[in-house]
C-alpha cells in the first residue's frame, strides 16, 4: 500500500461529491442550445426561418432522408431516462435523474462531438415509453437508454430495437458489457492469462451484470468458467426465483450447478467483476480467496463494491472501478461516446453485438498501444486518439453488417469523427476564454 493513509484516500474520493454539491447550483445545469449558423444581420432570419424555410421543409417532405442533410438530426441523440435506477441510488425519480442525463450529455458533446439532449420521463409504463421514444425519433438520429430499472429495461430496449427507425442502445446493458470486455482483454494480458481460461465470477446480475456475462460468453469466457451470484445465490438451473434472463444465463453457466453465495461464487476465480452498489460486499477475505494474480472489476458508482487500496493489499493484481479519480477506471464514459459517433457517422440504422464488440476490440488495443501496466489496462478519457479510433471501428462494422446507410472510407470517417469531436472541444475552449462558461468559484 503506498504511504497515503485510507483516511487521506477516502477524503480524496469524497472530494468530487462536495465540489458538485457548490458547482451545480452556480452554473445551473451542464448544457445549452448554442448556434450552429450565423446570424450575420437581422435577414438572415428570412433564410433561417420564414419564408426562406419552407424550401427545405419541402424537399424533406418530398425526400425524408433529406432531414439528415437539412437537419441536425444525424448529430442528435435523445437520453431518454425514467429515474428508476439511476447510478447506485436506485428509484430517485426524473427530476432527480436529470443531473446524470445532462452529465451524460456534456460527455457526449466533449468526448464525441454529439449533440445529446436529457429526456426525462415521467413514466414506468413499457407500452407508453415504446410509444415515447417512438414519437420523438423524427428529431433524433439515435436513442440512449439510460437509468431505467429491470426488468423494464430489458423489454424496452428489445421492443425499440425492433420498432424504430434510429438505433437503440441501453448503455446500462451495453455501454458497461463493451467497457468491461475491453478492460478484461486488456487485464488478462497483464497477468499473462487467456480468456478462454479465465474463471470469472459475476456478483450481481442486474441489467449491466446480465449483459455482461451474455458478452463475456460470446467472446471467449467458457460457460463453465462462469459463475454468476445474486442475492439469492448462484445462479444455477432450478433456482427460484429467477427472472426469465437469469434463467436463460443459467442455462449457459455452472454446468454442474454449484450452489452458494457470494463468498462460494468467488473462491478460486481469476476474475471477479460487481455490479451490485454495495460497498463492502466484496471483502479482503474473498479477494485472498481467489487465484494467484486476481482480478477485481468494483464497477458499482459512486461508491465500489471494495475500495481499491483494501484490494490491492488483500492480494488482487489489478483493481478496476468506475471511478475517473481511481485508477483503472473502467467506465462508460470510455464506449458511448465514440460508439455513437460512428453509429451517426454512417447513420446507421441499429447498433449490433458485432458493432458493441469491435469498439471493445478498438478501445482495448488503442490501451495496449499506449502502453499497458497493472493501473492502465484502459486508455484515460483524456487519449485523443480514443474516440475517433472506436467511431471508425463501429463504423466500419456497421458497413460490414450492411446496417449503415452511408458508405466512407477508413479514412473519410476518421478524418469527419476527429474533426467533429476537435470542433467541440474547441469550442468548449473558446466560451471559457472569452467567459461565456463563467469561471468557477474557487
Amino acid at each position: 500500500m503506498s504511504k497515503v493513509s485510507k483516511e487521506e484516500l477516502l477524503a480524496r474520493a469524497r472530494k468530487p461529491s462536495e465540489i458538485a454539491m457548490k458547482l451545480h447550483p452556480f452554473y445551473q445545469g451542464k448544457i445549452e442550445v448554442s448556434l450552429k449558423a450565423p446570424v450575420r444581420s437581422y435577414s438572415d432570419f428570412a433564410v433561417w426561418y420564414t419564408p426562406g424555410v419552407a424550401e427545405p421543409c419541402k424537399a424533406i417532405e418530398k425526400d425524408r432522408a433529406k432531414v439528415y442533410e437539412m437537419t441536425n438530426k444525424g448529430n442528435a441523440v435523445a437520453i431518454v431516462s425514467n429515474g428508476t435506477r439511476v447510478l447506485g441510488l436506485g428509484n430517485i425519480g426524473p427530476e432527480a435523474a436529470l443531473p446524470v442525463m445532462e452529465g451524460k450529455a456534456l460527455l457526449f458533446k466533449y468526448l464525441g462531438g454529439v449533440d445529446a439532449y436529457p429526456i426525462c420521463l415521467d413514466c414506468t409504463d413499457v407500452d407508453e415509453l415504446v410509444s415515447a421514444v417512438k414519437w420523438i425519433q423524427p428529431s433524433f438520429g439515435g436513442v440512449n437508454l439510460e437509468d431505467i430499472e429491470q426488468p423494464l429495461c430489458f423489454e424496452l430496449l428489445n421492443r425499440l430495437r425492433e420498432a424504430a427507425e434510429i438505433p437503440v442502445w441501453h448503455d446500462d446493458q451495453q455501454g458497461s458489457a463493451l467497457v468491461v470486455l475491453a478492460g478484461l482483454l486488456n487485464a488478462l494480458k497483464v497477468v499473462g492469462k487467456k480468456i478462454s481460461e479465465a474463471k470469472v465470477t459475476m456478483l450481481g446480475s442486474g441489467a449491466a451484470g446480465l449483459c455482461t456475462a451474455n458478452l463475456l460468453l460470446d467472446t471467449g469466457v467458457k460457460g463453465e468458467n462462469m459463475l454468476v451470484s445474486d442475492i439469492n445465490g448462484i445462479l444455477r438451473v432450478g433456482l427460484e426465483p429467477m427472472t426469465n434472463q437469469q434463467k436463460k444465463l443459467a442455462e449457459r453457466t455452472n454446468p454442474e450447478g454449484k450452489e452458494g453465495d457470494n463468498v462460494d461464487a468467488v473462491k478460486g476465480a481469476d476474475v471477479v467483476i460487481a455490479f451490485t452498489g454495495v460497498l463492502g460486499l466484496i471483502t479482503q477475505k474473498m479477494i485472498r480467496s481467489m487465484a494467484d494474480n486476481a482480478i477485481v472489476f468494483a464497477m458499482a458508482n459512486p461508491v465500489p463494491e471494495i475500495w481499491p487500496w483494501d484490494a490491492k493489499e488483500a492480494g488482487a493484481k489489478i483493481i478496476s472501478t468506475g471511478r475517473s479519480d481511481l485508477p483503472n477506471q473502467v467506465n462508460n464514459s470510455l464506449g458511448f461516446p465514440g460508439l455513437f459517433r460512428g453509429v451517426l457517422d454512417v447513420r446507421a440504422r441499429t447498433i449490433t453485438d458485432g458493432m458493441c464488440v469491435a469498439a471493445a476490440e478498438e478501445l482495448a488495443k488503442t490501451a495496449e498501444d499506449l502502453g499497458l501496466s497493472e493501473d492502465r489496462i484502459l486508455p484515460l478519457m483524456e487519449d485523443r486518439e480514443v474516440y475517433p479510433r472506436e467511431a471508425v471501428a463501429v463504423a466500419l462494422k456497421a458497413m460490414e453488417e450492411g446496417v449503415a446507410r452511408l458508405k466512407l472510407s477508413r479514412q473519410e470517417l476518421y478524418d469527419k469523427a476527429g474533426a467533429l469531436i476537435e470542433r467541440a472541444r474547441k469550442q468548449t475552449g473558446v466560451m471559457m476564454r472569452e467567459g461565456f462558461i463563467s469561471k468557477a468559484p474557487e
